[in-house]
């Protein structure tokens, strides 16, 4: 995106966001603000900000948002416009509903407002995959533990996973190749596991030292919900 705005000769100096919108047919008799998908992030994404019309070689499909999408690399999905059909460097946020009165972290019995953070860096994330507890019972003896992390703004580091609900913690290993400082990177850590109940949870740590949190504090939308507590598994070992 940086070249597309440098090609039409820059960015003035007063732009503080990056305002997107979405070339949805809205419902006609209502106020377009309403329910127009538009959303507005803080002009330093410019530099990692993409306008893609393939993926995987192909063109972007219309369920992920083509013939054109806005991606924001470590920003929460609802920030990367769907079949986007404007892009504006504007000194204050859009008042469309979505970005002024919704994707807000409000706090519990309170309303989503302008005054309150808006949704939008994703914080170092990660999560167990399997074993889980719907496949049953696991055998016991060497079982290869498998997630995914995410550093959110960062690269992720290192992936440590408990099988003790938190009390101690082992050093995964990152497997694939490394896609990147925003993609995902799987992780797998071996153990022998006896006969018993096990609580498994993965914390990763990104490239500058941040640490995933253990809980994320509640808000009225549940939005970026990292926290690895939340997100452990207890398995049965037979």
């Amino acid at each position: 995106m940086r070249a597309v705005a440098e090609a039409l000769g820059g960015v003035s100096a007063d732009a503080r966001f990056v305002t997107g919108t979405g070339g949805e047919t809205l419902p006609a008799g209502i106020d377009p603000k309403t329910v127009i998908v538009e959303r507005s992030v803080p002009i330093s994404t410019l530099g990692d900000a993409l306008l893609a019309w393939e993926m995987n070689g192909e063109p972007v499909p219309h369920a992920h948002g083509g013939p054109l999408r806005l991606i924001i690399p470590g920003y929460s999905g609802v920030n990367n416009i769907k079949y986007i059909k404007r892009l504006a460097f504007t000194r204050d946020q859009t008042d469309a509903a979505i970005q002024a009165t919704r994707y807000r972290i409000a706090p519990p019995g309170t309303k989503e407002s302008p005054s309150q953070p808006a949704v939008w860096e994703m914080d170092p994330k990660s999560w167990i995959n399997s074993p889980s507890p719907e496949a049953g019972p696991v055998r016991r003896g060497w079982v290869q533990i498998h997630g995914v992390a995410l550093g959110g703004m960062q690269a992720p580091r290192r992936v440590d996973v408990s099988l003790d609900g938190g009390k101690t913690w082992r050093e995964a290993s990152f497997i694939g190749p490394n896609l990147g400082r925003y993609a995902w990177r799987p992780f797998v850590l071996q153990a022998e596991l006896k006969p018993g109940t096990y609580v498994l949870a993965s914390r990763v740590t990104d490239s500058q030292g941040k640490v995933q949190v253990e809980t994320t504090p509640e808000n009225v939308g549940g939005y970026l919900n990292s926290g690895w507590r939340a997100h452990a598994l207890q398995i049965t070992v037979a």
